[in-house]
């Protein structure tokens, strides 16, 4: 009987059945990750995002399963070699890998050597060998009577060569035998890697695997990602050994029934056919696709872990700006946003060679911090960055400020794509492309994920092999990632772009677009109930969206919360109770922490939403992203060749692998921190050391001037490198 799938995901993901079933309920009716994981705690049994996400993929695995197995069965029923036992054995399966091993024998062939022998009659001859108890059986007497000139059967040798072809399909084609050497290549295999004969005598980016084997069973995502670039580019030939002769013993072992002599002659050589010209080449492709996989799995989940960091790097707050994309020949290009992030204007100034229009420059930069009130200045960490902040600190060091504007380097990763994007030229049609990203870098300083999010993730430049992987598989990672991330923050309903408020739970592109034209024609929002005016927006989307969307100064004070319409009422009679207005409660941190939740219980809400409900009646409208902090880079020290072994530096973490941490330390080339050198002690995983955007102290090892590779420590006592 087919899967009970409820059951199967319980156990296979420790849940209970319940849990299970409303999620998958939850699932069916549209719900978003998000809001399950905010809004319906009860009915999750308060499944975090993770866990939901973990539950649904695996939903929508057995459900391709299922749909599979029905393919199959109606398949096989049509060539009437369905019986009971192979449906039951197809109907329990749970892999899909063993279900089409299932269904390899049936499956619609192209012609092969053993179906062109079953075509020339030869199947029976191949029955009466395989299942021969005589080991002296006189081969060619016994296929004599198959020689047949019209079937193309001259002889008895190409009788016995077309039932032996007959037979090594059927050995390559039985499941428990592609099972066994399967998990026997998985545990034992070993992958090698040689350089192609032509780069034998030159200098690769993979001289590492010149000459290389790992265990499959051990080898590392990025090393495998890595030797299949190696393989792509030409450069590598890989290869997967195995101790063939033990397999060979053991189908003999299995398959074989007769005892030594001349038949169990020609059946060890119709093994050894299959083993080396159908067998292994299969589940060798397969047990690397599935090693990619894998390995593409984990480059994800790294890259996703990297994004998340970098969305929700601290804001620095909307206050007016000043964004600075830097530049030698064709100038520093230099925009001014205001506290919304709305463009102000721009200039261009040449302070840095070969202009050194530094007296100009300043003039103009001073006039513009005076005009507009600018708090702070964003650099671009791109070309010239080092010295246009040597400039601006000559700028902030002679001007009379109050207060002084704050400098900060922003990573330029992406701006270059925004700049050229569909969404930078309809904000700004009229604009170059590097005054676009001067705009970027400003707003990136005030506000990483409202800026971030109009960029392709891919382009963000925190990945780990990103063009290597499964590209639909990123995508979908990186979505989920910038989806969590916009929900968990909450969106301005006002301020927000189409690009962002695509994100929000329950909403896509097309809502997006309707709610920005919407506000342009009738101004800022008053309420969230006002969303349902906006064209095609119905209670479900209100229902999944209207939590996430803020609405600062309006009519409900609970519109700029978390609390979800739903549950202003509740709201609504704990202020009752109190003897307070709704607007007041949040005045009275104490008196709400004393509320008996336990009154406000029904059958729908319980004490998870409302224990959420009253933290956000304790701070209202919070940001839950970490307080801002920045890097100082070392004055002096602006390119790799001024660095020296035993320095000592505060840098920014710019990507974290598996393999160590990249970190900017302001010379235009990031260095490497190794995984051993990440702390005192040892460390396994990286990112339970940093994350992207965490400020760091580091000792500088080693400077590879030749391949500008730079090696760093953050441990507090490195020894220098050799």
């Amino acid at each position: 009987m087919p899967l009970d799938i409820i059951n199967v995901l319980a156990e296979e993901l420790q849940l209970a059945a319940w849990q299970v079933s409303n999620v998958i309920d939850l699932l069916e009716e549209g719900a978003t990750i998000p809001f399950m994981a905010r809004y319906r705690k009860e009915r999750t049994g308060e499944l975090d995002e993770t866990q939901l996400r973990a539950l649904e993929n695996r939903y929508r695995y057995y459900q391709d399963l299922e749909d599979r197995k029905k393919t199959i069965l109606q398949s096989i029923e049509t060539q009437g070699k369905l019986n009971t036992e192979l449906k039951e054995r197809i109907e329990s399966c749970r892999i899909r890998t063993e279900l089409e091993d299932l269904y390899l024998p049936y499956r619609p062939k192209r012609r092969t050597r053993a179906t062109i022998a079953v075509e020339r009659g030869l199947e029976p001859l191949a029955r009466r060998i395989h299942e021969q108890d005589d080991p002296r059986l006189d081969l060619a007497e016994t296929a004599a009577p198959f020689v047949d000139a019209e079937k193309d059967v001259p002889d008895t040798e190409a009788a016995l060569q077309g039932a032996a072809d007959i037979l090594a399909a059927e050995v390559a084609e039985y499941a428990p035998y592609r099972s066994y050497l399967r998990e026997f290549i998985r545990r034992n295999g070993v992958l090698t890697s040689r350089v192609r004969k032509k780069f034998r005598e030159e200098k690769t980016k993979f001289d590492t695997y010149r000459d290389y084997s790992v265990p499959l069973s051990r080898i590392q995502s990025h090393t495998l990602l890595a030797l299949l670039r190696g393989e792509a580019d030409g450069v590598l030939t890989l290869g997967v050994e195995y101790e063939r002769e033990a397999v060979e013993t053991y189908l003999e072992e299995k398959d074989i029934r007769v005892g030594p002599g001349p038949v169990r002659d020609f059946l060890a050589g119709v093994i050894h056919d299959a083993l080396s010209r159908l067998l292994e080449p299969s589940i060798v492709t397969e047990v690397m696709k599935e090693q990619k996989e894998e390995a593409d799995l984990e480059a994800v989940e790294v890259f996703g872990k990297n994004l998340r960091n970098v969305l929700l790097a601290p804001p620095a707050g909307m206050r007016p700006t000043i964004g600075i994309d830097p530049g030698y020949r064709t100038g520093c290009k230099v925009a001014v946003v205001d506290k919304t992030g709305r463009l102000l204007e721009h200039v261009t100034i040449y302070p840095t060679p070969p202009h050194n229009r530094t007296g100009e420059a300043m003039g103009i930069v001073d006039d513009l911090i005076f005009r507009h009130g600018i708090e702070l200045i964003a650099i671009g960490n791109g070309t010239a960055s080092r010295e246009t902040e040597a400039f601006i600190d000559s700028v902030l060091a002679v001007g009379d400020y109050d207060p002084k504007p704050l400098k900060v380097i922003v990573s330029e990763a992406g701006a270059s794509v925004y700049s050229a994007s569909e969404a930078a030229a309809e904000e700004f049609p009229d604009l170059d492309v590097s005054i676009r990203g001067a705009v970027s870098i400003a707003r990136r300083l005030q506000d990483p994920l409202a800026e971030l999010v109009k960029i392709d993730p891919k382009s963000i430049g925190v990945g780990q092999y990103q063009h290597d992987v499964d590209q639909k598989l990123l995508k979908r990672k990186l979505d989920e990632v910038v989806e969590s991330c916009v929900n968990f923050v909450g969106v301005n309903l006002n301020l927000a772009s189409k690009e962002l408020l695509s994100y929000v739970s329950g909403l896509n592109k097309t809502a997006a677009g309707n709610i920005v034209a919407y506000r342009d024609r009738h101004g800022s929002f008053r309420n969230r109930e006002e969303l349902l005016k906006v064209p095609r927006f119905g209670e479900k989307m209100f229902e999944l969206s209207a939590g996430f969307l803020r609405i600062r100064n309006g009519d409900n004070p609970l519109d700029n919360t978390a609390v979800h319409p739903e549950s202003y009422a509740i709201v609504r009679k704990m202020a009752d109770d109190l003897g307070l207005a709704v607007e007041d409660l949040a005045k009275h941190p104490e008196r709400v922490r004393e509320i008996d939740l336990k009154r406000y219980c029904t059958d729908t809400v319980g004490l998870p939403t409302l224990k959420d409900i009253v933290e956000e009646l304790l701070k209202p409208g919070r940001d839950p992203r970490e307080e801002f902090a920045y890097a100082s880079f070392r004055e002096g020290i602006e390119t790799i060749e001024d660095l020296k072994e035993g320095m000592q530096l505060e840098g920014v973490v710019t990507n974290v692998t598996r393999f160590g941490a990249f970190v900017d330390i302001g010379v235009h080339q990031d260095g490497l921190v190794h995984v051993s050198q990440l702390a005192d002690r040892y460390v396994r995983d990286p990112h339970r050391v940093v994350h992207v955007g965490q400020i760091v102290k580091v000792t500088v090892l080693k400077v590879d001037l030749e391949r500008k590779r730079i090696g760093l420590s953050m441990k507090s006592q490195p020894a220098t490198e050799a």
